[in-house]
């Protein structure tokens, strides 16, 4: 869900944490981390990525985009062909390609919760405006701005978004979107969080002054953890990689993890060691580096 945005260049060579277990499964975000600010995926980081497989080790993408916004990685999924997205909302089989996701597993953001967040993000943050993505459709308000370069299925109230007899009140909720035309993007993410508790989960992925909000106790941390735990890998048996607040928990989390030269300070701050920027294909760089020690 991260907007194109200026990039730190980062040109030194990765720091590299402590060595652990031989990794099983390497967890990478999208936007800002694996895919170059162009939305490219480069030749050296396929070729990394397919090395990697090869090698027996798993690899995830592991982002905010829903599902339909995968085919930009389709064509790099390798054995399992799982991805997490919407920030752990959903697990996605890519096998089908686009259009034809299939959805493994969702972890819904109830009605309730949602409506519960609304209320309170509006009286904390007044002109907060709302969009509402679920598992096959995407409504907004008629004041959220055009942030996704996509036609809504339907324009209408948060609040008449999320009513029992709304479009798609058959779909489950993955996330609601919030956006804020005035505040400080960190600033709005702590006072939304302050105001929700723990009737959700809040984070953000733009550089603008748009949150993300899901279930509670639903992360890419979280959702990552149940993935390993069925294929019986260890939080020490992951490298993780991310650039914004929402890869946070994920990189706190697995054994070893890297922040691109690109990240915000939060996730700096949050990751065992640091990389090259994105589009200087700094997860390709700690990959290469870590099927070479294994020669």
């Amino acid at each position: 869900m991260r907007e194109n945005g200026p990039v730190t260049s980062a040109t030194r060579q990765p720091e590299t944490p402590a060595a652990t277990l031989p990794p099983r499964l390497i967890a990478t975000d999208l936007d800002g981390t694996l895919l170059r600010d162009d939305k490219s995926v480069s030749e050296r980081t396929v070729a990394a990525l397919a090395a990697a497989e090869e090698a027996g080790i798993e690899v995830f993408f592991v982002t905010g985009r829903p599902a339909r916004w995968m085919d930009v990685v389709s064509d790099h999924v390798h054995g399992h062909g799982l991805a997490i997205c919407g920030n752990g909302a959903a697990v996605v089989d890519l096998h089908g390609g686009p259009g034809a996701h299939r959805f493994v597993k969702v972890r819904e953001l109830a009605r309730e919760n949602a409506l519960d967040a609304v209320r309170l993000v509006r009286e904390a943050a007044p002109g907060t405006v709302f969009a509402v993505e679920q598992t096959y459709g995407f409504y907004q308000e008629p004041a959220y701005p055009k942030l996704h370069m996509e036609i809504p299925d339907t324009l209408a109230s948060a609040e008449k978004l999320l009513a029992p007899d709304a479009p798609g009140a058959g779909e489950p909720v993955l996330k609601i979107l919030a956006f804020h035309h005035e505040l400080d993007p960190d600033a709005f993410l702590t006072v939304a969080r302050d105001a929700v508790g723990d009737r959700a989960t809040i984070t953000r992925s733009s550089p603008s002054a748009l949150l993300e909000i899901s279930g509670p106790g639903v992360s890419k941390a979280s959702t990552l953890e149940l993935c390993c735990a069925e294929r019986g890998i260890s939080p020490e048996e992951v490298v993780a990689f991310g650039d914004m607040p929402n890869d946070v928990e994920m990189l706190t989390w697995a054994g070893t993890s890297y922040a691109m030269g690109n990240a915000h300070p939060a996730v700096i701050a949050a990751a065992s060691g640091r990389t090259v920027a994105n589009n200087e294909d700094g997860v390709a760089v700690v990959i290469e580096n870590i099927l070479a020690e294994r020669l």
